[in-house]
């Protein structure tokens, strides 16, 4: 075997002579690439960096290799130029990789080379290589200008440049290296404002004498235009100017806006072309304003807001003459449409002028605070310069009569705008009076004044959070009206000559017939016809699907809210009384349920003792069921219950109900014996009790044989059973006379002529009348009508009992009034009684006190009742009009 060090050594010696023949080419070419910087210094910045990268790999390249050469073999570089001075060229492009030397083995002897460095440390110099340029700054300065210069007029003429922008670009940027940026701007200001005086201000004078105030505009745009697209190519071309000098001085404009001040003060602020300018913008807002506007005229009036944005010109020249433009146009608007339109019209046409002025504002870019002038304006020359036109009293009535919602809430639009929408308070309220005591005061149409009330009641609500906005104080309005004609008494046939308000019995009767009816009553109270408010919400449509106690409570609700104006809450009290009287003793409410809520319901706003009696009541209603179950079960023990009719009695007390007055009658024998038995039974459980027998109250069910074996069942009233059975013992043809009825039964005349009435000559005719007619006279005669048929089974021929008379109706307004003179009288008393003496001012005004709760009192009907305690020497009058209290 060879020893392994001989061909390793070898291999070193062929690697040494390679890495010298690299050193020496490397040299060569460092000069090389030294004497081409020298010859074209733009390429000095990459020299830099090729610089940077040849010392970056040389150091690594010495940190990697091992300390295996002495210092003489680290500046041993063959090479054919000596001399150098110790100078390094570290410039040149590093060797590519593929010609470093490979490592050397630490047994390889130095080879001597031909140049051998001086000993000890050895300085290394990076020299700049970049020359000078050779040319005399200021002519370089008007050699680049002269490019510039004939840059711009290619600009300024539009045609195409010979240079490059990139070219013109550094062009500039070198003259701004060299310090003579203050020059260059000074030049670029002077030939754009030479142009803009020159060539665009005399080709648009010149127009200016041809053209009209539109066209002109026009052609001034269209010029705007062209030299803001052309001061973007300028500003391309002197970016470093704008963003170095100018920005370093800010006394100084940058390009662009110093193209804007030129344009302004050299072409817009000329004498001859200024002021059709803007009259040509004017006379296009005017043109959009009478609608005769085109996409043209749009289009200019869009590009003339932002042109006078640009130039900083909108303030001070275009919005004090639009704002004078606009006080005129609005002035005479007006004018016009309070002469030509009414006041429906004004308010439609004022709302849609300014939707569509705030919409051209918006549309073009108007600033704010031309807005806000605008509607500055428009409040007041179109509103409160034309209050009194809005406000006219015969015009607004005229749309509330008309249910006109829209327009009177623009109307309330434009008052409130001006912070006068509270003045058509007054005109709701007068409305509302006048309509009210119409409605209230009608005698013809008595019979539907709660229905009208409640239709004129949602139309109001509707007029408040529709037209006003639910504006407060005219809410309140509302409530102190409606309150006012409610309770507005005058003496009238309807009333019976008493001071009681009618509101207060109608709804009383209303709700009666409600708890009667149940839901079947609701179509019959809804109103016949619609009102034109638009979206307003219906309170008597009957959906379907929805539950009938919820239906009741609804509409008594309803109800509940005109009672809540009523302040003589005695005469409902009065009527209700009675109308549930007869709902409980004749079984027809509804819905007990409903019953029961609606006591609830009047408990809450009356309080308890309002409710006190009509709770007792309900209570006898329940005590008399419990003895008729205990009665039926004794005679059930007794055997003694027969078969003959069946008896019902109802035992109340005298306190909580009614008075019901005493009708003779003769009554039938077999029911007569009846009344026998149950008085007998009740004494013995009940001693010192006595029984008083209201048959005015009594009802029952009879059943009719017809021939061809029809059978009838009839609900009548005692009095109309008593007058049936008088023609059981008749033959078929045989009749009965007025006279002869009235001597069997006993019966009143007025009674007997409701009876016989409503036998003969209503829808259901079980007795036929001769001779016909609609009323009955004591000469009549009656027969058995045995041709009577009716598709029901069960008829019920009772309702004339559930009506009430004129005399219960007069006795129960007279008994209102007496007993509110009374309670009127033991308030005066007590209250001398506590004061001893008191002055006529403040026993007025104690009395209204203490009983406001049953109503307000008039201070007349105060001074009757004081009068009347003065006659009967309850007090007394003494000096400076005072009373005094007698014991």
């Amino acid at each position: 075997m060879q020893p392994s060090g001989k061909p390793v050594k070898r291999r070193k010696l062929t690697d040494n002579r390679h890495s010298d023949t690299h050193r020496q080419k490397s040299l060569s070419d460092l000069f090389r690439h030294q004497n081409c910087h020298a010859d074209h210094p733009e390429d000095e910045a990459r020299s830099t960096v090729a610089n940077q990268a040849l010392l970056s790999q040389s150091g690594q390249q010495q940190k990697s290799s091992p300390p295996s050469s002495s210092s003489l073999e680290m500046y041993n570089f063959p090479t054919t130029k000596p001399h150098m001075n110790g100078v390094i060229d570290l410039t040149g492009s590093p060797p590519p990789s593929s010609s470093y030397p490979k490592k050397a083995s630490l047994s390889a002897s130095p080879r001597p080379t031909a140049f051998t460095p001086h000993h000890g440390a050895k300085r290394l110099v990076v020299k700049n290589l970049r020359t000078t340029p050779k040319t005399d700054p200021e002519q370089y300065f008007q050699k680049v200008w002269g490019q510039l210069d004939t840059a711009l007029a290619t600009i300024f003429g539009d045609q195409n440049a010979k240079q490059s922008l990139e070219e013109l670009y550094k062009g500039a940027e070198n003259l701004c290296r060299q310090g003579k940026s203050p020059d260059l701007y000074t030049r670029l200001r002077a030939r754009c404002e030479s142009h803009l005086a020159g060539k665009i201000r005399e080709g648009l004078a010149g127009k200016a004498l041809q053209l009209s105030n539109v066209d002109l505009l026009s052609s001034y745009l269209e010029a705007w235009s062209t030299w803001s697209g052309r001061l973007v190519t300028i500003r391309s071309i002197f970016f470093y100017l704008d963003q170095t000098y100018l920005r370093r001085n800010p006394e100084n404009p940058g390009i662009i806006e110093m193209g804007y001040i030129l344009f302004k003060t050299r072409v817009f602020q000329d004498e001859n072309l200024k002021a059709k300018i803007m009259q040509g913008v004017l006379e296009v807002v005017d043109l959009d304003r009478k609608s005769r506007g085109d996409e043209r005229s749009s289009m200019l009036l869009k590009k003339s807001i932002a042109m006078f944005h640009d130039l900083g010109i909108y303030f001070s020249d275009f919005e004090p003459s639009f704002s004078k433009l606009s006080e005129t146009f609005f002035d005479k608007w007006a004018a016009e449409k309070t002469v030509n339109g009414g006041l429906s019209s004004y308010a439609h046409d004022s709302h849609a002028l300014l939707a569509r002025e705030i919409m051209r504002c918006d549309l073009y870019s108007f600033d704010r605070s031309t807005r806000a002038g605008l509607a500055q304006q428009f409040d007041h020359t179109v509103v409160e310069m034309h209050h009194d036109f809005l406000v006219e009293e015969d015009s607004v009535l005229k749309l509330l009569e008309d249910n006109d919602a829209t327009s009177l809430e623009r109307v309330y639009y434009l008052l409130e705008r001006i912070q006068k929408g509270n003045d058509l308070g007054p005109i709701f309220d007068q409305y509302i009076c006048e309509e009210g005591c119409a409605i209230v005061f009608d005698e013809k149409r008595e019979s539907e004044m709660v229905v009208r009330l409640l239709d004129f009641k949602k139309k109001l609500d509707h007029f408040h959070r529709y037209s006003f906005h639910g504006n407060e104080t005219i809410g309140n309005g509302l409530h102190k009206s409606f309150e006012y004609f409610i309770n507005k008494t005058k003496k009238t046939q309807a009333n019976w000559d008493t001071d009681n308000a009618k509101p207060g019995e109608m709804i009383a009767k209303h709700v009666d017939q409600l708890l009667k009816g149940g839901v079947k009553a609701i179509p019959k109270l809804a109103p016949a016809t619609k009102d034109t408010l638009g979206p307003v919400e219906d309170d008597y449509d009957d959906e379907k699907g929805v539950d009938e106690d919820a239906e009741i409570n609804h509409h008594l609700s309803l109800a509940l809210d005109l009672f809540r104006f009523v302040h003589g809450k005695a005469v409902f009290e009065a009527f209700y009384k009675k109308d549930l009287a007869r709902r409980l003793l004749m079984g027809r409410s509804a819905s007990n349920d409903a019953e029961r809520n609606m006591l609830g319901r009047l408990k809450t706003e009356c309080g308890a003792g309002f409710t006190h009696n009509l709770e007792s009541m309900f209570k006898d209603m329940d005590l008399a069921r419990d003895e008729m179950v205990s009665y039926n079960q004794l005679q059930n023990d007794r055997g003694t219950k027969g078969s003959g009719p069946d008896l019902t009695v109802n035992v109340l007390s005298s306190a909580a109900w009614p008075s019901y007055p005493d009708v003779s009658v003769t009554i039938p024998p077999a029911i007569s014996k009846l009344i026998s038995n149950f008085e007998s039974y009740y004494h013995q459980k009940h001693s010192g009790r006595k029984l008083h027998w209201k048959h005015a109250l009594a009802h029952c069910q009879l059943k009719a044989y017809y021939p061809k074996g029809i059978r009838k069942e009839i609900v009548v009233s005692g009095f109309q059973a008593i007058v049936l059975l008088l023609f059981n013992d008749l033959a078929e043809n045989a009749t009965l006379s007025y006279t002869d009825i009235q001597s069997a039964t006993s019966l009143p005349l007025a009674e007997l002529d409701r009876t016989l009435q409503s036998l003969a000559c209503a829808r259901y005719r079980v007795l036929i009348k001769h001779p016909k007619g609609r009323d009955v006279h004591p000469t009549d005669t009656f027969s058995y009508n045995a041709h009577f048929t009716d598709p029901k089974t069960r008829i019920k021929i009772n309702q004339i009992q559930l009506k009430e008379t004129k005399e219960e109706n007069r006795e129960t307004h007279v008994r209102v009034a007496a007993d509110r003179h009374y309670e009127t009288q033991a308030a005066i008393v007590r209250i001398m009684k506590s004061r001893k003496t008191i002055a006529h001012a403040d026993l007025v005004a104690e009395v209204i006190k203490a009983t406001r709760s049953r109503g307000v009192l008039e201070p007349q009907d105060i001074k009757k009742n004081i009068d009347k305690l003065m006659e009967k020497d309850y007090m007394e009058r003494t000096e400076g009009n005072n009373y005094a209290y007698v014991a």
